[in-house]
């Protein structure tokens, strides 16, 4: 096996400290281990920046996955380096749609046994990347206000067992009381599939299933098929958002006659100003945004029943 440079999170608690600890006893039992801590983007770059031929280990959840995809993207190394994953993240976006265990010692036992997989990879016109998914409107604000719930809900509960996953639907059920409506033009593979005289609530662009610790807003997205999914909601009227954010939780809004579902390698959003979540990041605002896919750009240790769409 070949040794392993793991990646933690400088700022990660005591809990966090104690569950890693499990999962670096099964990769110690099996192979050299170092363990890094980083807190800003130049600490990440050095430790990139030494890291050779060892395989990457990220320690952490959804954040710390796209911080060093997007270290190795800026750096051209992105290609050169096989990721792992030990999900330590509240959400754990990434691995709940990609069947990596949630329990440490479980995911630290695939990172042994599993399987090199090719990855796809969304960046837009600034060179930015995306591992999970990007979503304009309603949606930013359900993780503006969702990151807010999940800060307070973390700390409630023990370890794995908290609410911070709630997060996301309470921000999503506030955002359908007064959302953003938005007049956006969309355009997929160069085909518009809604214009500026229709409103929307939201649009989603998934490379992943799940956001916000659990919620399918892309319940079709694959990681793996040079792909992503798009959604976009149009459920303006007050029952209708209701009923739409009652079927996202559940993953069968794509059913809805308010909803848009389509894949496509190329997706344009433009119009009104709109504020972008991005793997949980929030930016903007911004008038026009263009996002493609890099087709395996990366490579993760992976189940070999993954990706997975159930």
């Amino acid at each position: 096996m070949d040794p392993l440079l793991v990646i933690k999170n400088s700022g990660a608690g005591t809990a966090d400290e104690e569950t890693l600890e499990r999962g670096l006893s099964v990769l110690r039992s099996a192979t050299s281990v170092e363990v890094v801590a980083t807190g800003d983007p130049g600490e990440l770059n050095s430790v990139l920046h030494r890291a050779g031929t060892r395989r990457i280990v990220v320690a952490g959840g959804d954040g710390s996955l796209h911080a060093v995809v997007a270290a190795l993207h800026a750096r051209g190394e992105l290609g050169q380096k096989v990721l792992g994953l030990l999900p330590l993240g509240t959400g754990n976006d990434f691995a709940r749609g990609n069947a990596v265990p949630l329990e440490v010692t479980e995911a630290a036992r695939l990172v042994l046994t599993g399987v090199e997989t090719p990855v796809d990879l969304v960046v837009d016109e600034l060179g930015r990347v995306v591992v999970n998914s990007v979503h304009v409107g309603a949606g930013a604000q359900a993780s503006r206000r969702g990151a807010r719930w999940k800060e307070r809900l973390h700390r409630v509960g023990v370890g794995r067992v908290n609410l911070g996953r709630l997060g996301y639907p309470i921000g999503s059920l506030q955002a359908a009381v007064k959302p953003p409506f938005v007049r956006l033009r969309v355009e997929v593979d160069g085909e518009v599939v809604v214009d500026v005289d229709e409103p929307v609530l939201m649009v989603a662009v998934g490379n992943a299933r799940d956001v916000g610790g659990g919620t399918p807003l892309t319940p079709l997205a694959r990681v793996d098929d040079g792909k992503v999914d798009v959604m976009v909601s149009r459920a303006i009227g007050p029952l209708a958002r209701f009923g739409y954010v009652a079927q996202l939780v559940r993953g069968t809004h794509p059913a809805r006659d308010d909803v848009v579902y389509l894949r496509g390698a190329r997706v344009s959003v433009a119009g009104e100003e709109f504020w972008c979540s991005a793997d949980g990041e929030i930016d903007g605002p911004e008038r026009r945004r263009t996002w493609r896919v890099e087709p395996g750009a990366l490579r993760m240790v992976l189940p070999a029943s993954a990706p997975t769409t159930t």
